[in-house]
């Protein structure tokens, strides 16, 4: 059994909304709908700075489904269409879904939506088609920054791939067979401190964003 997440450095992130884009692209996603949302955080003035430009920073947040560990979106639904699968992953089955949102209404990320032609609750599932075979989730295949990382927190974060380029250490132009990276080779040195969520309101937010020392995070 695994415990699927997804890593971004938010350091690497341009706001390109490559995420965003081919989610909607891969899942179908209505026009006017996202399973993942890019958002600016700042430009907020750097402490002890003259307040304004260039004593300022910004980053690119992307947010979608957290996958908690304590979901109150599974705990609310009436038919247990949202539900913890095996792979740690919140899905819904939209089989049982009746579309009366509760689940939308209890997420505290804002994450869900009611898809007004199946009358079913839709949100980010993490590619469970394409992780099930054994790939990277779309967002995380198409980030151009290789800002993201999917993998099982089980065997740590730093374990966690992205997509490999001829630029990647180890990776040789020539080299075709390396299709991954690790985080842990391929970031900048990172500690436990430098590891944020977004706010846990009791339900254990798994997705994670690294934001180095030096860049004060905010949501």
């Amino acid at each position: 059994m695994a415990n699927y997440a997804i890593i971004t450095d938010l350091n690497r992130c341009t706001g390109c909304l490559a995420c965003t884009v081919a989610c909607k692209a891969i899942n179908g996603v209505d026009v006017g709908n996202f399973w993942i949302k890019t958002l600016r955080v700042g430009p907020h003035p750097i402490e002890g700075g003259s307040g304004t430009y260039p004593d300022v920073e910004m980053y690119f947040l992307p947010v979608q489904c957290q996958h908690c560990s304590n979901p109150e979106c599974v705990r609310v639904c009436p038919t247990e269409a949202s539900h913890v699968a095996e792979d740690g992953t919140i899905q819904i089955d939209k089989d049982k879904c009746i579309g009366c949102q509760f689940c939308a209404m209890a997420c505290p990320y804002g994450v869900r939506y009611l898809n007004q032609t199946e009358r079913v609750v839709e949100k980010c599932t993490l590619c469970e088609q394409r992780t099930s075979q054994g790939e990277l989730p779309q967002c995380v295949a198409q980030c151009g920054a290789r800002a993201r990382f999917f993998g099982d927190l089980d065997n740590g974060v730093e374990n966690f791939e992205g997509p490999a380029h001829p630029d990647s250490p180890g990776c040789q132009y020539d080299d075709m067979t390396k299709t991954r990276v690790k985080l842990k080779d391929y970031v900048e040195a990172f500690t436990e401190n430098d590891i944020h969520h977004l706010t846990d309101k009791g339900n254990e937010p798994k997705l994670m964003y690294l934001l180095r020392e030096g860049r004060k995070w905010r949501e």
